[in-house]
């Protein structure tokens, strides 16, 4: 009877959903999750994370995040960002994981209901985030969580790091997706022409006003509006954005009639601005309006494992699609360290590109700077390993003999102890040999 209401339950959820044991046993399935893998799901035989990730064992054995153990230790629902197996290839998933309990209070089992995050991506994808490093991973977290709310929210990060695309995944993982999203870039706006753009104006409303025109707020109705660069806005406009956010109505320049807005608001900077009102730059009132739910957007500096693949994905969207990269230039480029980011390996990749004359691009055809820098990064690591190889032959001749040792390596004690901590190594593990 209870297998019977549960299975109810589960073909009830519109998305991927299923019922599994404390043991990981899937117990009840709807069709959603059987269409979403390949692998086939036998019901009281399959495990969870045998179906999704082909995994012989339980996920947070393979290094994940487990929601089903998260569970089990606070008895309270759980979620996680996985990589799954899927017919359509390796795709993000948002987990959710709710324990099921009986009438007397017992938990029977977990309702794990799925949710593909169709904004981003483990491999390369057209309009999409990419990435697969932990930093890249937390964003996407972010990202989903805030998704689903009318919260405002300011995205901040360096140049280059993809403020924008994260604005547009952000709109498209909402309930505004099927409705406009309107980008309005803040930098070079003056008064006149902020208003104009942001609010519309009516005809003859000033010189060269020929025609009536709607205005950016109007055209994001039931949408998104995404104000890039909101650090730009001088502060004697910042008033009249605040108005707009405060009373939820503008009027175009030229009328005296009230507009009502209707829009979710992402705003984006590259600079500090809790810094900026601090120094009187940029309004307390204003900044509080536009970031009650901030997210930081990491570096690629903080993504290396990712510069792989988001390279060998720029060069496959590029007019040199047939080309690849060598695996010692693919080394090079992960070693460097982006001042501008995303946007910055873009042009590296273009500019090695070109400089190949057949379809590999090796190490020679990277900028002269990246290259050196990779080489300087070798070295030293190569320096730090012989200096570790050469201390751990003197401890192993002479064990427990700091002094001697130091006097070998012509340093003294402390610089010797030093040494040691950085190698990890404790020279009360070695013992004297003579």
């Amino acid at each position: 009877m209870v297998h019977q209401t549960i299975q109810a339950i589960i073909e009830a959820v519109e998305k991927p959903a299923i019922f599994i044991t404390h043991d990981y046993s899937i117990e009840a399935v709807n069709q959603a999750y059987r269409d979403t893998y390949t692998t086939e799901v036998m019901l009281g035989k399959s495990k969870c994370y045998g179906v999704s990730h082909n995994f012989t064992k339980p996920c947070d054995q393979k290094g994940e995040a487990c929601p089903l153990s998260s569970c089990k230790e606070t008895g309270k629902n759980s979620s996680a960002l996985h990589i799954h197996k899927t017919g359509s290839g390796d795709i993000y998933c948002n987990i959710l994981m709710k324990p099921v309990k009986d009438n007397n209070g017992m938990t029977i089992g977990f309702l794990e209901i799925l949710e593909k995050v169709d904004f981003a991506s483990s491999v390369s994808s057209d309009l999409k985030l990419i990435g697969k490093s932990e930093p890249f991973q937390e964003l996407l977290k972010m990202i989903t969580r805030s998704a689903k709310s009318n919260i405002s929210i300011l995205l901040q990060g360096e140049t280059g790091t993809g403020k924008e695309l994260a604005a547009l995944s952000i709109h498209q993982a909402s309930k505004r997706a099927d409705q406009p999203f309107i980008e309005v870039e803040c930098t070079g706006l003056n008064e006149s022409l902020f208003e104009s753009e942001l609010f519309g104006h009516e005809k003859g409303a000033f010189t060269g006003a020929n025609t009536s025109k709607k205005g950016l707020v109007c055209m994001a109705n039931g949408g998104t509006l995404f104000l890039d660069e909101i650090g730009d806005v001088p502060l004697n406009l910042q008033v009249k954005l605040l108005r707009l956010l405060e009373t939820g109505h503008y009027r175009r320049v030229g009328s005296v009639e009230k507009q009502m807005a209707n829009f979710r608001l992402i705003c984006a900077s590259h600079k500090n601005l809790e810094k900026m009102v601090e120094d009187g730059e940029f309004r307390e009132d204003l900044y509080y309006r536009i970031a009650a739910f901030p997210i930081s957007l990491p570096t690629l500096r903080q993504r290396k494992s990712d510069v792989s693949l988001l390279a060998e994905h720029l060069l496959s969207k590029s007019e040199f699609s047939s080309k690849k990269f060598t695996s010692e230039a693919l080394v090079a480029l992960s070693h460097y360290h982006y001042p501008g980011n995303v946007r910055e390996l873009k042009n590296i990749v273009q500019r090695s590109a070109l400089l190949s004359d057949d379809d590999l691009i090796s190490i020679e055809h990277l900028p002269k700077n990246l290259v050196g820098l990779n080489e300087i990064e070798t070295h030293s690591s190569n320096l730090l390993s012989n200096e570790k190889e050469h201390i751990t032959k003197l401890l192993n001749q002479y064990g427990n003999q700091p002094k001697t040792i130091a006097d070998n390596l012509e340093v003294s004690v402390r610089t010797l102890y030093r040494k040691l901590q950085k190698h990890q190594l404790n020279i009360k593990d070695f013992s004297s040999t003579k």
